[in-house]
C-alpha cells in the first residue's frame, strides 16, 4: 500500500514557479514509478511526468517539455514537481500517482496507476 499526500499548489503569475511535493507512506514507494498528473475543469486527467523506480529515467508531456522537472528522493518517500514559466494553461489540479505493476514510461497512461494522492490546485493568472 502507498498513501500519498500532495502539497505547494497555490495562485501564482503567468512566467512565475511552483514546486509541488508529493509525501509517500508505504514501503513500496522506492519500487514504485511514480508521476504527476493533472486535471482541469472540464477535462480529463492527464499525464504530466514520470519518473522510474530507482534509475530516475523521466518522461514529459510535450506542453511541459523544457519547463517542468519530475525528481524523486527514495529515502524522503518523495516526489517533487518543479514547474517554471507557468502559463495559464497549467491551471489545473495536480495529482501525485504511483503504480507497482508497471514502468514508468507505461505509467503516462492514468489507468496504469494504482495509487492517488487528493490533489493540489494550481492557479496560473495571465
Amino acid at each position: 500500500q502507498v498513501h500519498l499526500v500532495e502539497s505547494g499548489g497555490g495562485l501564482v503569475q503567468a512566467g512565475d514557479s511552483l514546486r509541488l511535493s508529493c509525501a509517500a507512506t508505504g514501503y513500496t514507494f522506492p519500487n514504485a514509478a511514480v508521476g504527476w498528473f493533472r486535471q482541469a475543469p472540464g477535462k480529463e486527467r492527464e499525464f504530466v511526468a514520470t519518473i522510474s523506480r530507482r534509475d530516475q529515467i523521466t518522461y514529459y508531456t510535450d506542453a511541459v517539455k523544457g519547463r517542468f522537472t519530475i525528481s524523486r528522493d527514495n529515502a524522503e518517500k518523495t516526489v517533487y514537481l518543479q514547474m517554471n514559466r507557468l502559463k495559464p494553461e497549467d491551471t489545473a489540479v495536480y495529482y501525485c500517482g504511483a503504480g507497482a505493476r508497471v514502468a514508468a514510461e507505461r505509467l503516462s497512461n492514468p489507468e496504469n496507476v494504482d495509487y492517488w494522492g487528493r490533489g493540489t490546485q494550481v492557479t496560473v493568472s495571465s
